[in-house]
């Protein structure tokens, strides 16, 4: 099976990954960055979380052919903190979220995932919840577009929607949908390619709460990390990259209240610092192997 884990050299190298560290991958996918974390942990121990059936069958496999120091967990890594703590873990060394979904998951086109296969309007992590069909069947006009225009954010919102809705009954697939965003749009739309990849990006996020988990989650994770410990981001569009620069933001300033005294209480201080300052993208080499790279950017905090 091909898949390409982005900024897989930098997101290990900035871990910092110690031997007899604990590590958490919070989006295992297919195991590229997980197994590059368990060659590199022979006295540690790693636990990992995926939504995904499929792919924590196929990782299993990967990382029993490294080492048996892990442990999976079939979970929205939003309960990460819960989880662990039944493990008696509360602090780890580190924490890395992949946020991209992996090429496997985009080309099978029974996922739903892609534009360019025709497919059921899935778009589910997990085969539990609300689907993409279930949102287009049974929002309303006014919920429909604010979902395009605050998660898509496109600026055809409302005319897409509008003319989804009038053609729902004959909205079953991914191709289907596609169509009807085209016809929408017509010869106003300002693109040049696929004004559907906007509309297709904004249910899958709302199919999967991923802003709002990870909102969640972030705070959660750096309070888990011990001194010294590192959390890793990679994003693939600017509303996440956006969460994950404020949220870090706010966790490595001193707090505005206490800015201006000579003494500030331990409870403001900043509990993080960042690595880089400004994310890391991809390569002119891993551009060239893998073009899906394009949009990921990597950020990097320590535990201070």
């Amino acid at each position: 099976m091909k898949h390409y884990s982005v900024l897989r050299d930098e997101l290990i190298d900035l871990l910092d990954i110690k031997d007899d560290g604990i590590y958490v991958d919070a989006t295992l996918g297919y195991a590229g960055d997980a197994k590059e974390i368990l060659k590199r942990i022979k006295n540690g121990y790693l636990f990992a979380f995926d939504q995904d059936s499929n792919a924590i069958k196929y990782s299993e496999d990967v990382l029993k052919s490294i080492g048996n120091n892990f442990k999976i967990f079939n979970e929205n890594f939003v309960n990460m903190k819960e989880i662990l703590e039944k493990e008696n873990v509360s602090l780890v060394d580190g924490i890395i979220f992949d946020l991209g979904f992996s090429s496997p998951q985009i080309d099978d086109k029974t996922r739903g995932f892609s534009f360019m296969q025709d497919g059921p309007l899935d778009m589910r992590m997990s085969n539990k919840g609300t689907s993409a069909k279930d949102i287009i069947d049974t929002y309303d006009l006014d919920r429909l577009s604010k979902v395009f225009f605050q998660y898509g954010e496109e600026k055809l919102s409302k005319v897409i929607a509008k003319k989804i809705i009038s053609e729902k009954e004959n909205v079953n697939t991914t191709m289907e949908l596609v169509e009807v965003i085209k016809n929408a749009v017509g010869a106003n739309y300002f693109y040049k390619n696929h004004p559907e990849r906007k509309i297709f990006q904004a249910l899958r996020i709302e199919v999967n709460g991923e802003l709002d988990v990870l909102k969640k989650v972030l705070p959660k994770a750096i309070k888990m990390l011990k001194k010294g410990g590192r959390l890793a981001v990679i994003t693939f569009h600017s509303l996440e990259d956006r969460i994950v620069k404020n949220i870090f933001k706010e966790y490595s300033e001193v707090d505005e209240v206490v800015k201006g005294m000579i003494e500030i209480p331990d409870e403001y201080l900043p509990l993080v610092k960042l690595i880089n300052k400004k994310p890391i993208v991809a390569s002119k080499e891993e551009l060239k192997e893998n073009s899906r790279s394009a949009s990921a950017k990597l950020r990097v905090i320590e535990r201070i």
